[in-house]
């Protein structure tokens, strides 16, 4: 790997809390591509390269404390990779399936995959709904990708009996669950909780909402 570029954030003491020895080095150079890669592409905003530790990687790792141990994971919309290669990195007992439909972003992504060696992960261009009807994961991940009601419709037909969808949210979980209601019956879906994660660190967190899947047919 190469030496983490001088416009990547410092990597603080949670970090080194947060991943062992054998991982950081790889989280260390997946935060130097997204400040320099990432930002250059249009996929994280300039303000948000300083921050990108805190805000987004320990974040996203704080949510792998809600996955069992050797699950399959789908990260919906991944995005620049947040929180699936977050998760891939910090937890590699986990086979993450990356899937994002905008050809700039799934190009990012691949670059990552092969850049960090991750041989747990794959990167699928295309959108949830495409995915219905196939493959089924223990656990389908989402980070700000939409409100719950609509992401309950796209995601649940991903979760295999017995799993569950862990969507990160903000300030308007709550509420979102409560505008989910009628879906959530819909689905015969557990009812949803509302949980505040706290990260191998011991200090960063996550707001996530977690629905699991009740039954044992399939959705969608």
């Amino acid at each position: 790997m190469t030496d983490v570029s001088r416009e990547t954030p410092s990597t603080p003491e949670l970090a080194r809390r947060a991943f062992s020895s054998v991982d950081l080095p790889r989280a260390e150079k997946y935060v130097a591509m997204l400040a320099s890669a990432g930002v250059e592409r249009g996929l994280i905003g300039p303000r948000e390269a300083p921050r990108l530790w805190e805000r987004h990687v320990l974040n996203s790792l704080a949510i792998s404390t809600a996955i069992p141990e050797g699950s399959s994971v789908a990260d919906l919309g991944s995005g620049a990779g947040l929180p699936g290669v977050v998760l891939a990195i910090g937890r590699p007992d986990l086979r993450v399936t990356l899937v994002e439909p905008l050809l700039r972003r799934t190009t990012f992504l691949s670059e990552v995959v092969d850049e960090l060696g991750l041989h747990t992960v794959s990167v699928r261009r295309g959108r949830a709904e495409e995915l219905h009807g196939g493959e089924q994961f223990d656990v389908v991940t989402a980070r700000a990708l939409a409100p719950l009601d609509r992401l309950l419709g796209w995601g649940m037909p991903l979760v295999a009996p017995g799993g569950a969808l862990l969507a990160m949210k903000g300030d308007s979980a709550a509420q979102e669950i409560e505008a989910a209601a009628e879906v959530v019956r819909s689905l015969s879906c557990a009812p949803p909780e509302l949980l505040e994660l706290t990260g191998p660190d011991g200090t960063s967190t996550a707001t996530v909402v977690r629905v699991v899947r009740a039954g044992t047919a399939r959705l969608g």
